[in-house]
């Protein structure tokens, strides 16, 4: 694979931009004139016309901004591509939190190709705020470059999740104890994106979650990573986890979940 052009990153990163601002405002006006919810699989795993329209409005916009790339979204985009990236969408992350009024919900993308994630970009409607970054590109919040991660003593850290709780018995459940006596506190907040967005700002310190797709895991772990900190995938307890945030906190995590 031909190396990496960290002049066309600094383009794509303009544009993620671009999509994540201009769809997360579209899903805001859409929730401003009224919901329709649908249930996927859960009562509470839903989709609103906000994310289908947000969804659609990024890819036809990467569909010609950047037609040799593949696209991949959350509401069921799948589109084949040539160049070897691959364009990952979550239109809307945090939907229940949306459907309920809550304003802890985002837009993202995420751009990977064969070997690692390249970039991510998201924008929280409500505060306005646009992240962007990646192991290549140095993580950002409108244009500012963010500080380095804290290296927070064990006791004091804070941890965020979510699970289902039916998650919580058997070998996860023991695993997902095992991870918690490795911080100090711990928040489920319902926006795995946002709570990287924390994390990358220095309000938390370590995300760990088990089976996330690749639209709730690439982009905050890319933004992240730009900031210094760490995302890995621990396969543990029969699922893989998730576990992304300060170095330390996510050495220690990680090292907790094989520990069964």
């Amino acid at each position: 694979m031909a190396a990496v052009d960290d002049s066309s990153l600094t383009d794509d990163a303009a544009l993620a931009a671009e999509l994540v601002q201009e769809a997360g405002s579209l899903a805001a006006r859409i929730r401003g004139e009224g919901l329709d919810i649908e249930r996927k699989t859960s009562g509470s795993d839903i989709v609103t016309q906000a994310d289908t329209a947000s969804e659609r409005l990024i890819v036809e916009r990467l569909a010609a901004a950047r037609p040799d790339d593949a696209i991949v979204g959350e509401e069921g985009t799948s589109r084949p591509g040539t160049s070897g990236r691959t364009w990952v969408i979550d239109p809307v992350d945090g939907t229940y939190n949306f459907s309920r009024g809550s304003d802890w919900w985002c837009t993202a993308i995420a751009l990977h190709d064969e070997d690692d994630v390249l970039l991510g970009a998201v924008h929280h409607p409500a505060t306005g705020r646009t992240w962007i970054g990646g192991p290549r590109v140095p993580s950002t919040c409108d244009g500012a470059p963010l500080d380095a991660l804290p290296a927070t003593p064990r006791e004091a850290r804070c941890a965020t999740t979510y699970l289902h709780p039916p998650f919580y018995g058997g070998e996860v459940g023991e695993a997902f104890a095992r991870a918690l006596r490795q911080v100090g506190t711990l928040r489920m907040l319902g926006s795995g994106t946002m709570d990287c967005m924390a994390i990358a700002s220095g309000q938390w310190d370590v995300l760990f979650q088990h089976s996330v797709a690749d639209w709730d895991r690439l982009p905050g772990a890319a933004i992240i990573r730009g900031a210094g900190g760490d995302s890995v995938v621990v396969p543990a307890s029969g699922v893989d986890w998730t576990v992304t945030g300060a170095p330390a906190a996510v050495a220690d995590v990680r090292a907790a979940l094989l520990d069964g």
